[in-house]
């Protein structure tokens, strides 16, 4: 099983070179905050992801490759 902070970490990592912070919220679920380093423009907030199944550096990348989906979909439709 991956560690909450090793997992914290891969996530951070795959939105590079934008900005990510990770939190595990008290009951076992993540929120992930995706931003702009330079503006601190929020392009990402998803405060309920299940972290159960984030068991394999797949579904690990799934989850982002979803996530970076979700942002080029919403920067499409708000553009």
């Amino acid at each position: 099983m991956i560690s909450s902070l090793e997992l914290r970490h891969i996530i951070e990592s795959g939105f590079l070179p934008l900005s990510c912070n990770c939190t595990v919220n008290p009951d076992g679920s993540l929120m992930i905050k995706v931003f702009e380093p330079s503006s601190d423009r929020v392009e990402l907030l998803v405060t309920a992801v299940s972290a159960a199944n984030l068991t394999s550096s797949r579904a690990i990348a799934n989850l982002i490759s979803e996530l970076r989906s979700d942002m080029t979909v919403c920067k499409t439709t708000f553009a």
